[in-house]
Formats: structure tokens, sequence, C-alpha cells
């Protein structure tokens, strides 16, 4: 069965299911861990405030931090690669595999690569490319895709794991998170061996000295960057800050908003490629900074999203990825972010829906270490979603007869009385069960509370006196 196009109908097809409440219970873990690292950590206030500067002053300045960065690079030894779109990053990846005769490439969790779909690429001219993070070697074992950011196997269980193991790679059946995680640390260490090349995402460059910043909990990270002979780095063109100074606030604030660690397990840093007498490190070190729309976004109202660091702190508390999963989603950046991400890398047509995929309750930007105004931009796309008439017709028809009433106070009051009466029908102890029409999706998993009879405004006009 195809894959439903519109966010409502993957939403429809998740909500209720086992997926959709395994990634409930994981984002809630995930919440409950940042809250205490945060209230553990009495600066961390000081310190968002801190990195909000730090990221907006670097997207003020990208092309000069850019320009440095490449200098600095070039001048240890690193090349540095310019790619205007997905395609152009593709080339150039594979051009750099090509020349050096690479077959065999292993892959850190990187999230630009899957946004440019560099895998199919890759295998296209005969190279096999072999996701080593736990969760992503799962989800590509599986066919699968992830369902969240930091943890893309969020939506499967340890049993499911073992069939899989045991069905892919021949194991003997386990559900002991030790022994599967064991099981993939055997399969891999070979395949980190005989690989050609190793390829990653960029956490954070450092303008001042060329280097790389690169995060994981898994010792996977510094085998794909020192183990290969080639490492090829990707890195969206917005991941960049001045100086070492300014890293080492981003870094403090960004594992304790993912997974609510006071700092992640590996924080590995490259700064080009394996000089004379060093035990390991690629003999070639590639930096390709992608844009692929990221211009068009610094030149819009949506602009603040690029200083986004990618932590998932909005998906764990957000209503509506808490409902549905990161699959509702339908691309690789979902939950409030990707909201905003999505439509600006990969253009409204098919993904003006996603902004509509929030409740506004502005939780997202409560829990940002970057303090972005989420519900500003989704509520700016919608409006432009509108403005190009993306709407279904009854919902624009609807908000401009909304719009009517609501400007009219007498009109205003009138349909209060009357949706508390039309309402009655539906209702049962001051709850709608059903309702009909277009909002019937809304009954369709949760009620919907009945229309008083009388308004508060009503009630203080009848009291206020008394």
């Amino acid at each position: 069965m195809s894959q439903p196009v519109s966010f409502l109908g993957r939403a429809e097809r998740l909500l209720g299911t086992d997926e959709a409440e395994a990634v409930g219970r994981g984002v809630s873990r995930f919440a409950t861990n940042r809250d205490q690292a945060v209230s553990a950590f009495p600066v961390m206030e000081e310190l968002r405030d801190r990195t909000r500067t730090i990221r907006l002053r670097s997207l003020a300045h990208l092309d000069r931090l850019l320009a440095e960065f490449a200098d600095r690079l070039t001048e240890v030894g690193g090349q540095v690669h310019f790619a205007a779109d997905a395609a152009e990053a593709n080339e150039i990846v594979a051009g750099i595999l090509e020349r050096t005769g690479a077959k065999l490439a292993v892959k850190s969790k990187s999230m630009v690569s899957e946004e440019i779909e560099l895998n199919d690429h890759l295998g296209q001219m005969g190279v096999r490319v072999v996701e080593t993070d736990l969760g992503e070697f799962i989800v590509q074992l599986a066919g699968d895709t992830p369902s969240h950011i930091i943890a893309p196997v969020m939506h499967w269980t340890r049993q499911g794991v073992g069939e899989l193991f045991t069905s892919k790679l021949g194991a003997e059946y386990t559900d002991d998170p030790g022994e599967l995680n064991e099981i993939a640390r055997e399969h891999l260490r070979q395949i980190f061996l005989e690989a050609d090349a190793g390829i990653s995402g960029v956490n954070l460059a450092v303008a001042e000295s060329g280097s790389v910043v690169l995060v994981t909990n898994e010792g996977n990270g510094r085998l794909t960057t020192t183990a290969p002979r080639v490492h090829v780095a990707l890195m969206g063109m917005e991941r960049i800050v001045a100086n070492w100074q300014d890293a080492a606030v981003v870094l403090e604030v960004l594992a304790r908003s993912a997974t609510g660690q006071n700092l992640s397990v590996y924080t590995n840093v490259m700064t080009g490629p394996r000089r004379p007498g060093d035990p390991d490190g690629p003999e070639e070190l590639h930096v390709v900074v992608i844009d692929n729309g990221r211009s068009d976004i610094l030149a819009g109202p949506t602009a603040e999203i690029l200083a986004c660091i990618r932590c998932g702190a909005c998906l764990n508390v957000c209503p509506v990825f808490r409902s549905v999963g990161g699959h509702g989603y339908g691309t690789v950046y979902s939950g409030p972010m990707g909201a905003i991400v999505t439509p600006g890398i990969f253009g409204m047509e098919p993904w003006w829906d996603l902004p509509y995929a929030s409740t506004l309750c502005g939780a997202c930007e409560e829990v940002c270490p970057v303090g972005i105004q989420i519900p500003s931009m989704l509520l700016e796309l919608r409006k432009r979603a509108a403005s190009e008439g993306r709407l279904p017709g009854w919902l624009e028809a609807g908000m401009r007869r909304y719009a009517r009433t609501a400007s009219r106070p007498t009109s205003w009051s009138r349909a209060k009385k009357w949706a508390s009466r039309l309402s009655a029908p539906f209702s049962s102890r001051g709850w709608m069960r059903r309702i009909p029409g277009p909002a019937r999706g809304w009954t369709d998993h949760r009620d919907f509370p009945r229309p008083a009879k009388e308004s508060f405004a009503q009630w203080w006009s009848d009291n206020r006196g008394s």
C-alpha cells in the first residue's frame, strides 16, 4: 500500500498503533531526563541565552565563518567542497569515492545524508554503504526509516530487533539488549576494518581551527572517522560556530536537551587528515558544505530555524509528535522543527500541511536550548500556505466565516449560543464524542468539550455586581 501523501493521512494510519504508543513512551522518558538534567544544572537558562546569541551571530556572519573554516581546514591538509543542492553534493561524494577506488563505506549517523538520499545514489554507482549507528543499522537492515532524530528505532521493541537479527544476520534469537548490542558489534567490527571510506555528519564546525566536531553515544563515530583511509563529512552550511569558546557552550546544552546527559559519551574532533606519526586517522579528509535550500531559508522569515542544534527536545514535548511519531511527518526532519525545516528545504509542495501539525501550545519553544521561536514561524508558514491557496476549500471558507463572525460582537454572541444548542444532540456529560462534518477527525480519537451554555463574558456581565 502506498504511503498517504498528506500529514493527516499518515497520522490517521498511525494513531493508536503500537508504533505510535512506543514512540510516545520513549519521548516521555527523554523529556523527563531532560527536565531532571536541567533542574540539576543551575546555569542552564544562562547558557540557553548564550547559545541563542552564539547561533544567531553565527548565522549573521555565515559567509565569513564558512570562508574562515575553509581556509583553516585547507591549511592543515583537509579539503572543502561547496554543494548548492542535493544533486551536487551526491556527485561530489561519488567523485571522491570513485577517485579513491572505494567500494565499501561505513557511515555514522547523518541526517543530512538522508536529506540528500546519499545511500541510494552511492548504491547506484556500486558503492555499499553500511550504517553503523545501532539504530540506523537496525532500520537499514529492516528496510525501515527512522522515527526520531535522536533515537531512530524508538518505535521498535527488543523482541522485534531479536527477530530481525535472527532473520538477517543468522544470529541465535535473543531479546536481551546487551546481547543484541554485542551481535551488532561483532557484525560491524569486520566491516569497519574492511571499509575504504567513512562518511559522517557534522554536529559543529569550528571556524577558527577548521575543526569538525562529531557527537555520538556509540564508538561507531570514532571508528568511522579513524579506521578508513578516506573520510567524508557532510555538513549543513549552518552548522558552524566562530571559536572553541562558542562550541563549548553549545555542547553543554546539547546533550542535556537531547537525552538528559551531562555530555554525550563521545565527542570526536577532527582537524585535518592524519599527520606523520599519527597512529590512526584518514589519509584524506573531505568536508562537503551543503546549501540545498538553506540560503532561501536564511533570506526569509523562518531564518531562525537554522539555529537549531538538532537535539530533539521539541519533538519530545510536542503533543502531536507524541501521538503519531516521526513517521507521521513523512520526512527525515520531523516534529516542530521539521515542520519548518522540511518546507524550507524541499518546498511547500507537498509539505505545506506540516506547519498545521501543531497545537501551538508553545512547549517546543519553552524547552528549545536555543530559544527558537517555533510557534511564530509555524504561523508564518500557515499564512504562506493560505496566501498560496493551498488550504482545503472547506477550511478556507470556514476560516473566512469565523473571521467575520468573531470580529462582530453581536454575531459572536449569537454564534456561541447556537453552538451550545446545536452541540446538544452530540454531547453527553459535557463532552462531544461525535462531531459531524470535517471536524469528525477530532472525535475519532478524543472527546471534545461541549460549548458552554453560558460564556464567561455573559456570566461576568450578570454577576459582577453581586
